[in-house]
């Protein structure tokens, strides 16, 4: 399914970036300033990670580390795995879903040229939003009053 949406256009094409040996602390404030939930690592002008929230939330504070003590290039993913700028925003949900990740940077040339994040893709195309639900579980779903694949009309 194609929706005639390239990543491009959908894309940040600014991303904010920060150094291997900046602090989670600082990290974490740069993601607040900017209301993100992403940041790219970047060392001698080459993009060399990504953390996220999660990141942050799972191998920081969830292990009771200090967030002052902890690098950010400690706790990112180093293997970054990217998407084209021409490539279908149908293509980029279907990796992201592939990776169960939200955000996938974007790269040309062997260059890093902005982030792409589920909410980019959904604001977009929302029709997309069905393909991704199964991949999230529902904590408690028989106690929600709609259930997955029901319509509110429905329950009337």
């Amino acid at each position: 399914m194609k929706t005639g949406y390239r990543v491009f256009d959908a894309m940040t094409h600014e991303p904010i970036y920060v150094t291997p040996e900046t602090s989670i602390v600082n990290s974490s404030k740069k993601m607040k300033e900017y209301n993100i939930g992403a940041l790219l690592i970047k060392e001698n002008n080459i993009v060399v990670g990504i953390c996220t929230e999660e990141d942050i939330v799972c191998r920081v504070v969830a292990e009771g580390k200090d967030p002052k003590k902890v690098f950010i290039k400690e706790v990112m993913t180093k293997n970054v795995r990217s998407i084209s700028p021409q490539d279908d925003i149908f293509d980029a949900l279907m990796r992201m879903r592939e990776l169960d990740i939200r955000h996938l940077p974007v790269e040309m040339d062997e260059k890093f040229v902005g982030l792409l994040t589920m909410k980019d893709i959904l604001k977009i195309e929302p029709q997309l939003f069905d393909l991704i639900v199964d991949k999230y579980e529902l904590r408690e779903e028989e106690n929600k009053p709609i259930k997955f694949g029901e319509n509110i009309s429905d329950i009337n």
